[in-house]
């Protein structure tokens, strides 16, 4: 995952060469989204390219906040981080739809904040009701290139 959002890209050129300075986010939480998001949508989804699934069913972003504990250090220069630990959402107590994308966000309510960083999934599933949706440990790779 490495496709930045216009929203961080302008933060950080104002912060690593401008006057303006990014305060880092408190909460960083991951969104399943039903279409792909593109680099210019927020967190609220609605109003974008990529659409968030349904606030309904037991769905709620997860958080994985900016800690050591939740995130690996870079190694000799790789630009790379991973999730240290799963990240595992309630199970759905209806039909989620299909999940194709993902995004990082920096709040925990839906269809809120600003997006990140976004991706589409390796391989698309349907969540239906009494299905866990999960990423294993490590299986999410953020790559600053």
């Amino acid at each position: 995952m490495s496709e930045m959002s216009d929203y961080l890209e302008d933060e950080l050129i104002k912060h690593i060469f401008r006057t303006g300075s990014f305060t880092k986010p408190t909460v960083i939480a991951m969104a399943l989204l039903t279409t792909a998001a593109v680099d210019g949508d927020t967190g609220v989804f609605t109003a974008g390219t990529g659409v968030e699934v349904t606030n309904a069913g037991a769905y709620v972003r997860q958080a994985r906040n900016p800690l050591d504990a939740n995130w690996s250090a870079p190694s000799a220069g790789n630009g790379q981080t991973q999730n240290v630990a799963a990240i595992t959402f309630p199970q759905a107590t209806a039909s989620w739809g299909t999940v194709l994308a993902m995004a990082i966000v920096d709040s925990a309510t839906h269809n809120a904040g600003n997006m990140l960083l976004h991706s589409t999934v390796d391989t698309s599933r349907t969540i239906d009701s009494g299905d866990t949706a999960e990423f294993a440990a490590t299986s999410i790779t953020i790559t600053m290139a």
